[in-house]
């Protein structure tokens, strides 16, 4: 008698894994700014990259959009985690709303140094995905003499005007794929100026790294994520290159239980744009499939708190909801 296939039997959690400093106050603005101005909302493009967030902070009041004629007068409007360009600002401006910006501090330090190498004379390569809305900010903050790489091919096509060049990255690309692309960059272009600090976020550093030890060690790695996360989608292929099964699911009905057939110890990650209410639902569904065994990996602590805008205050609500001893 054949043996039946065994399923999943122990759970091995990445550290670390899911929200990051920069989601958590994205989401915190809208938030704060639904408790303080009421519904609805506006936020131009969605806050972050997840279904859920999204569906659960347009039940609470915020309407998301992507052209700012959407917008009605006088309404408030937030700006999504992954910045917007100088013409957007312009027309948030021109248009009168009130403004928050949700941008990510590690995306508006690329900004920053866009527009001060740019008054200094520079032109820019940029390292990343066509169509994402943080490439579209950054490439936004100039009108010009800035040059979207994707791949090392298309380094080939850039043809800078002056001598002056700047490398800037985005920020959520997978750490490996960035640094062949920007050695490709430095062979055509030796004297190009790079960050002090690279561009892509500690988060997506880190969780990345988590994946490097937990793929080796597991049968098969499942990423918690939206199709849209950049982050998420890197998860995935990172673990898939080390040479493991993995999966992208948006929550616990996603699981598959052909998956775990003759896999027994399983990789669980998330996305920085991931909550773990999601993370939490998958793990119960994998102990209904058989799991019997949680365990955490050793991994990096994040510490790393972003201040809120001014007007939204700069204590969590989180911690103002917690309850008082």
């Amino acid at each position: 008698m054949t043996a039946a296939p065994t399923g999943p039997r122990e759970v091995l959690l990445a550290e670390p894994r899911g929200f990051c400093a920069g989601v958590d106050r994205a989401i915190e603005i809208v938030e704060r700014a639904l408790a303080k101005h009421g519904a609805p909302i506006h936020v131009r493009h969605e806050i972050v990259h997840n279904t859920y967030v999204v569906d659960d902070l347009r039940a609470k009041g915020a309407v998301f959009i992507e052209d700012l004629a959407e917008v009605p007068p006088g309404a408030t409007l937030v700006f999504s985690a992954h910045g917007v360009s100088q013409a957007v600002r312009q027309e948030a401006a021109r248009r009168g709303f009130r403004v928050f910006d949700a941008t990510c501090p590690l995306v508006t330090k690329v900004h920053v140094e866009v527009a001060k190498l740019a008054r200094e004379g520079y032109e820019f390569i940029m390292i990343g995905h066509k169509g994402h809305p943080e490439v579209e900010g950054t490439m936004g903050q100039l009108t010009e003499g800035i040059y979207l790489v994707e791949d090392e091919a298309d380094v080939a096509a850039v043809a800078p005007r002056g001598d002056k060049l700047a490398v800037v990255t985005q920020t959520t690309l997978s750490v490996d794929d960035a640094a062949a692309i920007l050695a490709e960059v430095k062979r055509r272009f030796p004297h190009v100026r790079e960050p002090k600090q690279q561009d892509i976020c500690y988060a997506t550093q880190n969780r990345q790294d988590a994946v490097k030890l937990l793929a080796p060690a597991v049968d098969v790695v499942i990423v918690v994520g939206s199709p849209s996360s950049s982050n998420s989608n890197r998860l995935r292929e990172l673990a898939q290159r080390l040479g493991t099964q993995a999966h992208m699911v948006e929550g616990a009905q996603d699981l598959q239980p052909a998956w775990f057939e003759g896999r027994g110890r399983v990789g669980l990650t998330a996305g920085a744009s991931a909550p773990d209410v999601l993370v939490q639902q998958v793990i119960a569904r994998l102990r209904a499939l058989g799991a019997t065994t949680i365990r955490h990996m050793d991994g990096v602590v994040e510490n790393v708190r972003f201040p809120l805008p001014r007007g939204l205050g700069d204590r969590s609500m989180r911690e103002e909801a917690a309850p008082r001893s």
